[in-house]
């Protein structure tokens, strides 16, 4: 994401929480992949302002951050000043220059050493050699998970498996989109000097679906449908994210047209009411038409003056 999540978000340092929370549903209404198919430009702007959200989202990770304490991907930033804070008690190693060490070196490498000669962070505990504490929060660590179309839609719980061989249960929320990320605070690496432990980062990749699509919070579904169903109208049974519903052909329904089935959709955004589902008809003819139908349309085309394609031609 950009160095500045508050400009991913089109705002500055001093916006509000409701006002952070106002331009995050405005860009994923606006640069959402799914209503911008193939828009490389809408899906990185949606993807910064993703991430800046989850980052300025929680109180505590926005004041580390604006503090200088995290960067925009939520990591710490390496420390730069205690070696400095040790630089004049006697018996610094540092005091005066360090043998290995040039002028103008890594001040980080320089602490790591001291560190390391002190035996640790825990030689810079109250009881160890007079030092401050140190304490820090452990890495992030970043997984990637794969969930099925009806997961992301419903929602649910899915466990995986680290590589160190622990398991970790990750709550999938209703309406989860491909791309998102999702944190799990606290189950990320360990702490240093007793400081917390960082947060499991796990981006999802959502898997297709044989028949359902999703734009924003809608869910698409092409239903075939028979000529008699058509030309007649009919009820039928139309596949949901939830299950079968019935669904009323009106009669003389022609291939393309759509209906809606309200509410059906996913979950939008931020709590916002769920989508609906947009069911495209597609009339299938008889793969074997028998001798009774054949012989009725070849009657009915004589009679009928009806032409879908007149006003057409040039």
């Amino acid at each position: 994401m950009a160095d500045d999540p508050y400009a991913a978000l089109g705002l500055t340092k001093s916006a509000t929480d409701a006002e952070i929370k106002r331009a995050y549903k405005k860009i994923v209404r606006e640069s959402h992949p799914d209503l911008n198919p193939g828009d490389a430009r809408a899906e990185a702007r949606f993807k910064a302002a993703s991430a800046a959200h989850d980052l300025l989202k929680d109180p505590e990770t926005r004041r580390r951050f604006d503090a200088g304490e995290i960067d925009a991907t939520g990591r710490e930033r390496p420390e730069r000043r205690f070696y400095r804070d040790f630089s004049g008690q006697a018996g610094n190693a540092y005091q005066g220059g360090h043998p290995g060490f040039e002028p103008g070196g890594d001040p980080a490498d320089i602490f790591a050493d001291f560190l390391r000669q002190r035996g640790g962070f825990g030689g810079m505990g109250g009881g160890g050699g007079g030092g401050r504490g140190f304490k820090a929060k452990g890495p992030d660590a970043r997984y990637s998970l794969e969930i099925g179309f009806l997961e992301a839609a419903r929602g649910g719980a899915k466990r995986i498996t680290l590589p160190g061989g622990a398991n970790l249960e990750v709550k999938i929320p209703a309406g989860a989109y491909d791309g998102q990320m999702l944190r799990l605070r606290g189950r990320g690496g360990e702490g240093l000097g007793g400081g917390p432990a960082g947060d499991a980062l796990i981006t999802l990749t959502v898997k297709p679906h044989p028949h359902f699509r999703r734009e924003g919070a809608d869910i698409l579904l092409t239903l075939p449908i028979t000529i008699d169903e058509a030309v007649l109208g009919a009820k039928v049974e139309a596949p949901t994210i939830d299950g079968p519903v019935s669904l009323t052909i009106p009669k003389g329904a022609s291939s393309g047209r759509v209906l809606r089935l309200r509410g059906r959709g996913v979950q939008g955004p931020g709590g916002e009411a769920r989508g609906d589902q947009l069911v495209t008809l597609s009339i299938v003819a008889p793969s074997k038409p028998d001798a009774e139908l054949t012989e009725f349309l070849e009657g009915w085309r004589k009679r009928a003056a009806e032409n879908p394609r007149r006003g057409m031609m040039p």
